[in-house]
């Protein structure tokens, strides 16, 4: 095991996460490689409006129990109530292209046709439409929190990972049962990443995340950006049914002053080096401290 130099974290991944279809279900991997634009499959796909305006939970918190499976070179997709919606991963240069719209970016996409929007449509009683992200198109992070690295995203909210702790989860389950509630899953706050071996909220304070590699050489990655919360952490993923609860705990302890006073878990991530190697649970490597003044 490569030896971590004394002025850095250990840490590990405890968990892989991947979201393919945004605000829909999460899938946990063994593994998954590492690209530009996030881990491989990762918010390829999004819902959206008759007017190609993104939908999420906020809206229609029923996506939660859109489950996904990768199975025999296709998405499966299923619901309570629903027949498995199959889709193939190969692009079709034949499917009609849409522009859609996710926040602040306008981005083409290639429209999954009739039969998934119908059965989106359907389910969640609404007029929608499921879009898959043109891996042709450059959609970019914020300069302002990436320090000038172009990091790439598909449909993600606008960072290309996200990283948490499980020290933070279980800090705010401690919080959480001394209230009288329920502790909560990590997959209220859809990480990519679940950071093992720190105290909680490290993340926050860590500048690189850095994982070598057996081929040789590093895995770099830099948190950037905390991650505003909004009421999604108050869905059960299971039922789909929303509490204020978890909200108003994080509203007590967990105001950024970086963000204006917004609630925040969890940092926003850019790939700075290893595009195409392997991230793994279980995987050991370190972090340096960031020099954010507490």
């Amino acid at each position: 095991m490569t030896p971590v130099p004394d002025d850095r974290l250990p840490l590990q991944i405890e968990q892989l996460w991947i979201y393919p279809v945004k605000s829909c279900a999460g899938i946990r991997l063994a593994q998954a490689e590492l690209q530009q634009a996030g881990l491989q499959w990762d918010r390829a796909w999004m819902v959206v409006d008759a007017r190609g305006e993104f939908v999420s939970q906020r809206e229609l918190p029923r996506m939660a129990l859109i489950r996904p499976a990768f199975k025999l070179g296709q998405l499966e997709l299923t619901a309570p109530g629903m027949l498995p919606l199959h889709l193939g991963l190969e692009l079709d240069d034949t499917v009609h292209r849409l522009e859609v719209r996710v926040w602040d970016d306008r981005v083409l996409s290639w429209d999954m046709g009739d039969a998934a929007a119908q059965w989106f449509s359907e389910f969640l009683q609404a007029d929608l439409r499921l879009v898959r992200f043109d891996p042709a198109w450059r959609r970019l992070s914020s300069a302002k929190w990436t320090q000038g690295i172009e990091a790439t995203n598909r449909f993600s909210d606008g960072f290309p990972l996200l990283a948490c702790s499980s020290a933070s989860l279980a800090e705010l389950n401690e919080r959480l049962q001394v209230t009288g509630q329920q502790p909560v899953g990590i997959e209220r706050f859809r990480p990519n990443l679940v950071l093992g071996g720190i105290e909680s909220h490290d993340e926050d304070r860590l500048a690189e995340l850095v994982f070598p590699r057996e081929e040789g050489g590093e895995i770099r990655l830099a948190p950037v950006k905390p991650c505003a919360r909004c009421v999604i952490p108050n869905i059960d993923p299971m039922t789909a049914r929303s509490d204020p609860a978890v909200g108003d705990l994080l509203q007590t302890y967990r105001q950024d002053r970086r963000l204006m006073g917004a609630v925040t878990f969890g940092m926003n991530v850019i790939v700075r080096e290893g595009l195409g190697s392997l991230l793994r649970e279980g995987q050991a490597g370190w972090g340096r401290w960031d020099a954010w003044d507490d």
